[in-house]
């Protein structure tokens, strides 16, 4: 006779039900999941209990009395009871991602290392795929996802990324620590990781990081879903360029960059989305490895920032300072430096195998261990992972039922919808239709693109709708790749004539060109912004030979020099998807038919090719250098021509703004007591630190009106400038808010945008001071400016 679980009686009740559900939204289709259907029946009805405890298992007798097992106690007695009963030996053991076992206080041993970057991944040894969870949902990459502008999405995503992670953990295929996301700044357009950041503006990337990170972990008071960790932390952006590689470079930052650019994600990360990890670099910053350097560690991500969390390093990036950077003459130097500064958790072996020698040299007390270890511990209680019974827990009830749901597949497709930009449309020629583009011709090397569509740091899909599938849902399709692969060399030329022809028999014709990880991908950086090899020169050819509309669709991570393409005549209409996921393919279906109205706008600058002409990737200035002929980098600091600028996308119907209501005077009072009268203070830039800036926030209201005759959703950015006067201080302009708005066809709505003037409308100087210009900022929304002057008031004698 079987043994049945302890929830197997009601899962025998609610099984045909799921059976049922299941069959009729997933398996009945091509799913990976068709071939599993008697699988996962059979372990509703016989595997109803979640995985073993990790710890405080309540069958064992031995540990599920002592203190650090009891739910009730506050965690922070708990966490000091445990480490109290762990060995020297122990406590190193915990030190590295596949922390050890304590098989004498049932403890089991646990993988740290998992990833869900925009989906559940199978890049950390800590998540398989297989059996009951043969994929996950995969939504499009980060930098198609930041282009929708869209918090409350990016959120949405989180949360359901933490559910299948939680399903998965509960079925013992996945871990709850998760190395998501990426939030360094897109600084350079040639970084081959620059797909996974949410673009070149550190207010956007901190938004995202706040936002994604609030979805994964759960909003349970101090109880997490899963815990998320902002990285790479700080000022890390190239790979591998022109002989200098991440292992070896030393950065060099001003105080000015790291304030008002490089660290602005993180500590938004952290202060208002409450992350549980942050993730050291490989890097060295101003001479020091930024997992050795305390002023980075301790000082400003624990000290400053708050973190309530743990500090992880990159993976080997202890035994990289010691090997690569030789920034110490021995191992235990190495692990000693890493932990006094404040690293909690090494990804890689260094510290399990250095660290007690470390501390019997007299490099490192066993006080300095015991802090790591109540940081990662504590993170792990909030976890649940010393509660005992996980199905008994929140979130225990999550399962295979609950991993590619229709819910989260559609909500994957309506990402990628959100995030495709629409950057050219003459005529207008888009969207097609159905009835007077009856045969298109689908073209291109990402034309029927499935795995290339999710990116990097992916996982096995649910199941993939590639460009020309989506497209066959709405007209009969000539297919021709012109070329094999995205490199598109002198042997794929011999392909172009099939694809000209079929250009000259279709309605219309679409070219899916652009990039892939083999151009553009950790540890691999770009060379240039140009299309690679023959593609353009096919571009080219089709929409001269092209009968109907020619449209072209890209691909890529970074920004692509289509110059040609947007001067091109024939060339009526062109749309960057980013890598737009699982469903990519039904999403640029939808725009290009116009199902959906595309709304998204470019979350990184595109630059012309000669932007590069003297540019290394290793200067890390900002700002712009007449003197060395440097151009700056990113909207903010570089003013010089571009293929189309950050925030740029159009849309199938006509958005206009108008300013309802905005102050055009605000008070900035001053604290403490400063020698002087506001008349001498009016001009200059006040440090924020003088200023009461709990309540110091300004409204404005703005009416977006649709004039179009679709209906759409607006992206509303506003930026501000400073005055002039400034100097090198401050960015030409800066993002300061963004909001998307749902506009019915010649309907209007009003949108009230709130901007807290310390955070948002102060610059840093060279000092790396935070300060705010007194005088008149500018708001830039849309073709509209509305002035606003800050003005000093003085409430006693400040000192300076």
């Amino acid at each position: 006779m079987l043994q049945l679980g302890r929830k197997s009686v009601n899962n025998i009740a609610n099984c045909l039900h799921i059976y049922t559900l299941f069959f009729s939204s997933q398996m009945a289709s091509n799913s990976i999941y068709s071939p599993l259907i008697a699988t996962i029946f059979l372990l509703l009805i016989l595997g109803g209990e979640a995985r073993d405890p990790f710890a405080c298992d309540p069958k064992d007798t031995n540990t599920k009395n002592l203190p650090f097992c009891r739910a009730s106690l506050p965690i922070r007695a708990r966490v000091k009871d445990l480490i109290g009963r762990l060995t020297l030996q122990e406590k190193v053991s915990l030190l590295v991602n596949n922390a050890a076992a304590v098989p004498r206080l049932g403890i089991k041993g646990y993988e740290w290392w998992s990833e869900a970057l925009h989906g559940v991944s199978n890049v950390g040894p800590g998540t398989k795929f297989g059996g009951p969870f043969p994929g996950a949902t995969s939504f499009p990459q980060v930098i198609t996802t930041a282009a929708s502008f869209n918090a409350t999405l990016w959120e949405a995503i989180g949360q359901v990324v933490s559910d299948e992670a939680r399903a998965m953990y509960n079925g013992g295929v996945a871990g709850l620590t998760y190395w998501s996301p990426n939030v360094n700044i897109f600084r350079d357009p040639r970084w081959g990781r620059g797909q996974e950041t949410p673009g070149e503006d550190p207010v956007l990337a901190g938004k995202y990081a706040a936002g994604y990170v609030r979805g994964l972990q759960g909003m349970d008071g101090n109880r997490l879903k899963v815990a998320a960790s902002c990285k790479h932390f700080t000022a890390y952006d190239l790979d591998n360029w022109n002989g200098v590689d991440r292992f070896h470079f030393n950065a060099q930052v001003s105080k000015q960059d790291i304030e008002d650019t490089f660290d602005i994600p993180f500590r938004m990360c952290v202060k208002e989305g409450n992350v549980a990890s942050v993730m050291c670099s490989y890097n060295q910053v101003n001479g020091v490895p930024t997992c050795a350097d305390p002023k980075l560690l301790k000082k400003t991500v624990r000290g400053q920032w708050g973190l309530d969390g743990y500090i992880v390093s990159d993976c080997d990036s202890v035994g990289v300072f010691y090997a690569n950077q030789h920034y110490t003459s021995t191992p235990e130097e190495a692990a000693a430096d890493a932990i006094k500064a404040g690293l909690d958790l090494d990804c890689g072996p260094f510290l399990a195998v250095h660290t007690q020698n470390a501390v019997n040299k007299g490099l490192l007390k066993e006080g300095d261990v015991d802090g790591a270890l109540v940081n990662t511990l504590t993170v792990q209680m909030r976890l649940g992972m010393f509660d005992g019974e996980p199905s008994a827990q929140p979130y225990g009830h999550l399962g295979p039922t609950h991993v590619c749901t229709p819910a989260h597949q559609e909500l994957s497709l309506e990402a990628a919808r959100q995030g495709i930009v629409l950057l050219k449309n003459n005529g207008p020629s888009l969207p097609l239709s159905s009835r007077q583009h009856r045969t298109v011709a689908v073209i291109g090397p990402n034309s029927n693109a499935t795995v290339t569509m999710i990116g990097n740091y992916a996982g096995i899909a649910c199941g993939y709708t590639s460009p020309l599938e989506g497209i066959e849902r709405y007209a009969k399709t000539i297919h021709e790749v012109g070329c094999a692969k995205v490199s598109c060399n002198d042997d794929d030329d011999k392909q172009f004539g099939r694809a000209i022809d079929a250009a000259r028999q279709a309605d219309a014709t679409v070219l899916v060109m652009g990039l892939d990880q083999s151009i553009e991908a950790e540890t691999v950086d770009r060379k240039g912004l140009l299309l690679p090899g023959l593609q353009q020169d096919l571009v080219s050819k089709v929409a001269a030979a092209s009968k109907g509309p020619t449209i072209l669709v890209l691909m890529s991570g970074g920004p692509v020099d289509i110059t040609f393409a947007k001067n091109d005549p024939k060339i009526k209409g062109i749309l960057w998807a980013g890598y737009p996921g699982q469903a990519g393919g039904a999403a640029i279906a939808d725009i290009l038919f116009g199902t959906a109205n595309p709304g998204a706008k470019l979350p990184m600058t595109w630059y012309p090719q000669r932007y590069l002409e003297n540019l290394p990737m290793t200067n890390m200035a900002m700002r712009s250098s007449q003197s060395k002929r440097y151009p700056g980098r990113t909207y903010r600091f570089y003013n010089g021509p571009v293929v189309y600028p950050f925030g740029y996308g159009l849309s199938y119907t006509h958005f206009i703004h108008t300013i309802a209501s905005a102050p055009k005077v605000v008070p900035v009072h001053l604290a403490g007591h400063h020698r002087g009268n506001s008349s001498n203070i009016s001009n200059k830039a006040i440090r924020v630190t003088h200023t009461r800036c709990s309540k110091l926030s300004i409204s404005l209201h703005v009416d977006i009106k649709n004039i179009g005759s679709k209906d759409g959703t607006h992206t509303l950015l506003v930026f501000s400038a400073p005055p002039s006067g400034n100097g090198h201080w401050a960015p030409h302009k800066q993002l300061v808010a963004f909001e998307k708005v749902h506009v019915a066809a010649k309907a209007q709505r009003r949108v009230q945008i709130n901007i807290h003037v310390c955070k948002f409308l102060s610059v840093v100087d060279r000092s790396g001071t935070r300060r705010i210009p007194m005088g008149e900022h500018s708001l830039h929304i849309g073709d509209i400016k509305h002035s606003l002057s800050l003005q000093a008031v003085t409430l006693g004698i400040i000192k300076s």
